[in-house]
C-alpha cells in the first residue's frame, strides 16, 4: 500500500472508520446515545403536548437525557481519534476495505449510515436543546423544581395579579445577555440547594434584579395617563357580629407626559429620584430629586450619614411595587379579604377574632397547621356556640378551611417565612412604605420637607363607615372597585 496511490488518499481517516470505532470509548458513546434516544422517544408524546405540569418529568426530559446524549456524541469521535493515534504510533494499520470509490459497497453503506444518523442526531439534539431552554424558562421549572426553596414565592405568585405572566418575563426579560447572566447565576443556586446552604428565608430585595424599566414597561406604559381610581377597603371588627366598615379612597394614579399624580411625580418625563438607604431599602436616609427642568434638591433625614462611597440607587417601579407578584398578607387583612368575598362567613359570631387568633398561633409545620387549624375553628363553635355548630356545620367547616388556606398562602416554616417577613411598600398601613420618604422629616437645606399630605396621593371619600353614601351616589359596588394590592 503506497501513500501516493490515489485510491489510498484519505483512507487513513475514512476507510477504516469501522475498525477504528471498535474501541470501548466509542462503544460506550454509542450505548449512551442509543439509551438517551430510546428514553427520548418514550417521552416524546409528553413533550410534544407542551409544558409538563410535573417538574420531575421535565427534569428527566429536558435536563437529564441531554447530558448522556451529548456526552455519547462526543465520546464516539474521541474514541476513534485516540485509537487512530495509538495505532499510528505502533505502526498498525487497518485492513484494506476496497478503496475510496463509490462503487465500493462498504463505502456507500458507511456514507448512508453516517448521513442518516447525523440527520437524526441533529433533529434529536435540536429538540432536546430547544426543549431544555424552554423548560428552564417555564413556570413549572422556576416554581416547583426546588420545591422547598421556591414554595413561598410560587404560592404567592399563583395568587397574584401576574399569575398568568411567566416568571422569566419579569426576572429575565428579553435579550440574550440577561438570559445568560441568569443561567450563570442559577448554577450557584443549584449548588446551594444541593449542599443545603441556601438562605432561609430568601433575602430581599434582590440586588442583581434587572432594572424594572426594562421589564415592567414591556406591559405597563409609563407615558399613558392613569385615571384616578376608587379603592374600597373593607374591614371587620373583632366583635360578635364582625361589624363591617368601609374606607373609600380616590387614588391619584396620574402619570403620562404631564407629570402629575403618583406616577407622574415619581417617574414622569425628566424626573429622576436617587436615594441612599440600608440593604433592606426600608430605611431611606437621603433623597435626591431632579425636576423635569434639571434642577436637583436633596432631602435628608435627621442625623443621616449615608455611605456615599457607592452611587445612590435610581428609583424605579420596584421601589414601591416591591412585591408585585409575591405579596404576603398580614392575618387581619387576609381575613378581611376572605370575609369580604364571603369565603369566611361574616355571619358566624366572632369569626374575625377567632380566625386571626388561630392564624397567629405557632405551628411546627404546614402539616401540623393542616391538622390543627380547621379543627380549632370548628371546636370553638362546638364549645362556645353549640346551636350555631348544630345548624351550620357546613359553613363552619368551609370557613375553617379558608382560614387554613390563608395560612398556606403566607406561612412557610421550612423557609422561616412568618407574618410580616416580607414588607410591602405599597401604602403605609402595614409597613412604612410611602412614609420611608414621605414622613415630613426628610428636609432640604432650605427647610422644605418631602410632604406627608394625604391629599398628595389620594382623597379620602369615606373612612371606616358602615355604608358609605359616596358609593351609593356613584353607583359603585365592591365588585367594580376592589382593593388594590
Amino acid at each position: 500500500m503506497t501513500p501516493n496511490n490515489p485510491d489510498n488518499r484519505g483512507r487513513g481517516w475514512l476507510s477504516p472508520i469501522v475498525h477504528l470505532s471498535n474501541n470501548w470509548i466509542s462503544l460506550a458513546g454509542v450505548v449512551l446515545v442509543t439509551t438517551a434516544t430510546v428514553f427520548w422517544l418514550f417521552l416524546l408524546p409528553i413533550t410534544l403536548r407542551g409544558e409538563t405540569e410535573n417538574p420531575y418529568i421535565g427534569i428527566l426530559a429536558y435536563l437529564t437525557i441531554p447530558a448522556p446524549f451529548f456526552l455519547g456524541l462526543f465520546m464516539i469521535p474521541m474514541g476513534i481519534w485516540l485509537k487512530r493515534r495509538r495505532e499510528g504510533r505502533t505502526g498498525i494499520r487497518p485492513i484494506d476495505t476496497g478503496g475510496l470509490r463509490w462503487s465500493n459497497p462498504e463505502l456507500r453503506r458507511l456514507v448512508y449510515f453516517v448521513g442518516i444518523t447525523t440527520v437524526a442526531n441533529i433533529a434529536i439534539a435540536s429538540q432536546l436543546s430547544y426543549g431544555a431552554v424552554n423548560y428552564m424558562d417555564s413556570v413549572t421549572f422556576c416554581g416547583q423544581t426546588c420545591h422547598t426553596v421556591m414554595q413561598p414565592e410560587y404560592m404567592a405568585y399563583q395568587n397574584s395579579p401576574h399569575s398568568r405572566v411567566e416568571c422569566v418575563k419579569c426576572h429575565i426579560g428579553p435579550g440574550a445577555s440577561w438570559f445568560v447572566r441568569s443561567k450563570l447565576s442559577g448554577v450557584g443556586q443549584v449548588f446551594a440547594v444541593l449542599l443545603n446552604t441556601y438562605p432561609r428565608p430568601i433575602p430581599t430585595p434582590v440586588h442583581n434584579l434587572r432594572p424594572a424599566r426594562e421589564t415592567c414597561e414591556g406591559c405597563h406604559w409609563p407615558q399613558k395617563y392613569g385615571e384616578d381610581r376608587l379603592r374600597v377597603i373593607t374591614k371587620f371588627a373583632a366583635d360578635e357580629t364582625n361589624t363591617p366598615s368601609k374606607t373609600v379612597l380616590l387614588m391619584k394614579i396620574g402619570g403620562g407626559n404631564n407629570g402629575i399624580g403618583i406616577h407622574g411625580t415619581h417617574l414622569g418625563p425628566g424626573v429622576q429620584i436617587h436615594y441612599y438607604s440600608d440593604e433592606s431599602r426600608q430605611n431611606i436616609s437621603v433623597v435626591q430629586y431632579q425636576t423635569p427642568d434639571g434642577k436637583s434638591v436633596e432631602y435628608a433625614a435627621p442625623d443621616a450619614k449615608p455611605d456615599r462611597s457607592a452611587p445612590p440607587r435610581l428609583m424605579d417601579c420596584m421601589d414601591c411595587h416591591n412585591r408585585p407578584s409575591h405579596t404576603y398578607d398580614l392575618p387581619e387583612k387576609a381575613v378581611d379579604r376572605e370575609m369580604t368575598a364571603g369565603l369566611i362567613s361574616p355571619t358566624l359570631p366572632f369569626a374575625k377574632k377567632k380566625a386571626v387568633e388561630i392564624l397567629k398561633t405557632g405551628y411546627g409545620s404546614r402539616e401540623d397547621a393542616a391538622r390543627r387549624i380547621p379543627a380549632a375553628f370548628a371546636a370553638y363553635y362546638q364549645q362556645a356556640y353549640p346551636a350555631v355548630w348544630s345548624q351550620r356545620q357546613a359553613d363552619v367547616k368551609a370557613s375553617g378551611n379558608q382560614v387554613l388556606a390563608i395560612y398556606d398562602r403566607n406561612i412557610f416554616p421550612a423557609m422561616n417565612v412568618t407574618w410580616g417577613k416580607y414588607p410591602n411598600n405599597i401604602g403605609h398601613e402595614d409597613f412604612p412604605g410611602c412614609w420611608r420618604c414621605h414622613d415630613s422629616s426628610h428636609t432640604a437645606k432650605s427647610g422644605a420637607a418631602i410632604t406627608q399630605d394625604c391629599s398628595a396621593c389620594h382623597n379620602i371619600l369615606a373612612q371606616d363607615e358602615k355604608d358609605p353614601k359616596v358609593l351609593k351616589d356613584l353607583g359603585v359596588t365592591e365588585a367594580r372597585a376592589p382593593e388594590l394590592r
